[in-house]
């Protein structure tokens, strides 16, 4: 067997990052509490800020970000209605089934003409009310979307998306587990992004590098409501600011760093595009999905890894690699070339 390259450089995705040596010295110093008989002080101060940011009344905190999707779908949705949700969304296709199984809500895919659903495409899926018709219950957005490679759905499409939703009488959630990456990446205030929802998930442990943690945001109500469904899925967490404080700690000193991740992401998307014929899907952040000629996609992913880089098969034509705070400029230079070659030559072959 051909021995691994030590300098392996992990580009599946932005969830691989470690902790630096800060954010470990900020969890060891943290104060905490029990979180769930009276409240942790670090965790509440990490929900304090997270709803400030966000311009929301009351933030909680998740062990995962599909977890707090899972408590605001519950909160928002009965049994028996349906969630209108883009057809490629990570509730979707990356979350087992969850609302379907815990929630009793069925996820109705929206798909329309462009990568990410639009306005004009969720008023086309809209259900007349009928005896018979599945009643819609929520409306789930997606920014950034993770299936579209990363894409930001900007402000003017989300207030459009939102008052189409108004109109239908429905509440809206944002699964903002990037949201962080669309701030940057706009300038968009977090706050003008969230008031087009009812509830927004944001996720700590992706660009943000911290170990583990979302939070849910919304009304005081909702949050309270939302507390209760963590309880019942397992989610009380007790010495929670161990883990609030790595989240704390990224939120105020990582955030900023996620602009370099969107320019490794283009230079790494400049070096791939056009190689064997496939082409990016150009980048507006951190994620660069390579559109390959012919299904080979399995392939690459085990050259490359031979070749000293690890990046994942989203289908059997496309690849995903994502940039992040533990890949640096100098790193994804020198990786580029590598997985440029390796495409060509798989590619020919395959072909």
């Amino acid at each position: 067997m051909t021995p691994l390259p030590t300098d392996l450089l992990d580009l599946r995705s932005d969830t691989v990052t470690r902790p630096s040596g800060a954010m470990r010295a900020a969890i060891a110093a943290a104060e905490v509490g029990d979180d769930v008989l009276d409240g942790d002080p670090t965790t509440r101060a990490l929900e304090a800020r997270v709803a400030e940011r966000l311009g929301m009344d009351a933030a909680l905190f998740f062990p995962s970000g599909s977890m707090a999707n899972l408590a605001a779908i519950c909160v928002h949705t009965r049994p028996g209605t349906e969630l209108l949700v883009d057809a490629d969304a990570h509730i979707v296709h990356w979350e087992m089934g969850g609302a379907a199984a815990l929630a009793g809500a069925q996820v109705r895919p929206v798909r329309g003409d462009t990568p990410v659903m639009t306005a004009r495409d969720l008023a086309r899926a809209a259900r007349p009310r009928g005896r018979y018709e599945v009643e819609a219950g929520l409306v789930c957005l997606e920014n950034t979307h993770n299936g579209a490679g990363g894409m930001v759905t900007p402000l003017a499409e989300m207030r459009a998306l939102a008052e189409v939703a108004r109109s239908l009488a429905l509440p809206v959630h944002l699964d903002g587990a990037r949201l962080w990456n669309a701030h940057v990446a706009t300038g968009t205030p977090l706050a003008d992004f969230a008031a087009c929802a009812d509830t927004v998930m944001v996720s700590f442990s992706k660009g943000l590098g911290a170990p583990v943690g979302a939070a849910l945001v919304g009304s005081h109500e909702v949050i309270r409501r939302a507390d209760m469904v963590r309880k019942r899925l397992g989610g009380g967490l007790r010495q929670s600011g161990v883990l609030a404080a790595a989240a704390l700690h990224g939120l105020e000193h990582h955030l900023a760093g996620l602009a370099s991740d969107h320019a490794n992401a283009r230079l790494l998307a400049e070096a791939l595009d056009g190689v064997g014929g496939a082409r990016v899907v150009p980048p507006d952040t951190n994620i660069v999905m390579l559109d390959l000629p012919t299904p080979c996609a399995a392939a690459i992913v085990s050259e490359a890894r031979t070749a000293g880089v690890r990046v994942s098969a989203w289908s059997p034509t496309r690849i995903r690699a994502v940039t992040h705070r533990d890949a640096s400029r100098g790193q994804i230079a020198a990786a580029a070339p590598r997985l440029a070659e390796v495409v060509a030559r798989v590619v020919h072959a395959a072909g």
